[in-house]
């Protein structure tokens, strides 16, 4: 079985976890308002793991509400309107050597979770700004980047004018709750979207595979999707296929497929891009791995007795036994790991669960 390629092991990602200057402030308007300058004296600050969050780690504390804000009794205005006092502000810095084979390519940094807010800087630089807690954020920073060091410099607000959309039952954290990472890749052609559709037809027998791409540049896309053994079953590079007696998914059996998109650009030359005989046209520039399950998921009519309609999964009727997951664990809030997700997982097979609302799974 070939070895499970993981993207940390990739030359193009850069993992930004780990420990970073940390300075916490009570209130928004005592944060350092130029904390982000190269020359910056950051010798008196104390570090903190990213990812982390801060009330587990001794900056404030935890709040639970199951109804309201979390900030009533301290703030009594009106959307969008954002407190000063109690909005805990932390500033980290932290320099990145980039890898010299990066010179010339596009760099992207990634955030996975900043709750509420993520303000960015590099080199000095203002980089941009987002929030939507559990959404991850993504920069463009390679206008700001220069061979070798960096300095990468940000601020995370408790409050901000997006936490107007957060009145749930819930715990109030503050920080970085997911991975953050930089990865590269080529300026003038990458890939910039895969939507991939996989649905049974043919009673439920054959899988129909339909791939929607988008890219930049004057590329070529082609696929090869393997088994759960990793043997190719089939290759080639068109949108719409359909695939003869495949294994199809189900809660019970969650079989998966790995779809394997390359992305391929003209070498130079004056040729075509040939799919024929891509070697001689075109030069290899990303590739893209997207794990797949064949099912068909749909709404009929129900012909028993009782009327009305049945959610069907590959045909057969089924009943949901659902839960609400919130991103939580005992030890470290919202930075859930790996191995405690799984132990989450078993646990709600155990109880015959088969439905899930849930905030983040990892994408390994």
């Amino acid at each position: 079985m070939p070895t499970r390629v993981y993207k940390r092991q990739s030359q193009r990602f850069l993992s930004l976890d780990g420990d970073w200057k940390f300075l916490w402030v009570h209130d928004a308007d005592q944060r350092p308002a130029d904390f982000f300058q190269t020359v910056y004296d950051d010798s008196e600050w104390k570090t903190l793991a990213v990812p982390a969050l801060w009330e587990l780690n001794g900056y404030g504390d935890p709040v639970y509400l199951n109804v309201g804000y979390a900030w009533r009794g301290h703030f009594d205005g009106a959307p969008p309107a954002v407190p000063v006092k109690d909005n805990h502000v932390g500033s980290y810095r932290r320099t990145i050597t980039l890898p010299s084979s990066w010179s010339g390519q596009q760099v992207i940094a990634h955030f996975g979770s900043a709750t509420s807010c993520i303000y960015l800087w590099v080199n000095g630089h203002f980089a941009g700004y987002a929030e939507d807690s559990k959404t991850a954020a993504e920069f463009d920073v390679t206008p700001y980047l220069i061979n070798g060091d960096n300095l990468f410099a940000f601020q995370v607000f408790r409050w901000s004018d997006g936490s107007w959309c957060e009145d749930q039952d819930f715990w109030r954290l503050s920080g970085m709750a997911r991975e953050s990472y930089l990865y590269c890749r080529d300026p003038q052609n990458h890939i910039d979207n895969i939507k991939v559709t996989a649905d049974l037809t043919n009673d439920f027998c054959d899988g129909r595979l339909h791939i929607d791409v988008k890219t930049t540049g004057n590329t070529i896309v082609t696929h090869r999707l393997l088994d759960a053994d990793g043997q190719e079953i089939w290759s080639g590079n068109d949108n719409d296929v359909t695939l003869r007696g495949v294994k199809a998914w189900t809660a019970e059996t969650p079989y998966l497929y790995t779809l394997v998109t390359t992305l391929w650009a003209n070498n130079g030359t004056k040729k075509k891009i040939q799919p024929a005989n891509l070697s001689d046209t075109a030069t290899e520039k990303e590739v893209v791995s997207t794990k797949i399950g064949f099912r068909h998921v749909e709404i009929v009519p129900n012909k028993g007795l009782g009327g009305g309609n049945v959610l069907t999964v590959n045909g057969k009727p089924i009943l949901i036994k659902g839960v609400n997951r919130h991103e939580m664990d005992p030890d470290g809030g919202y930075n859930v790991s790996r191995e405690r997700m799984i132990e989450d997982i078993k646990l709600m097979k155990r109880f015959n669960i088969n439905a899930v609302r849930t905030s983040h799974y990892p994408d390994d």
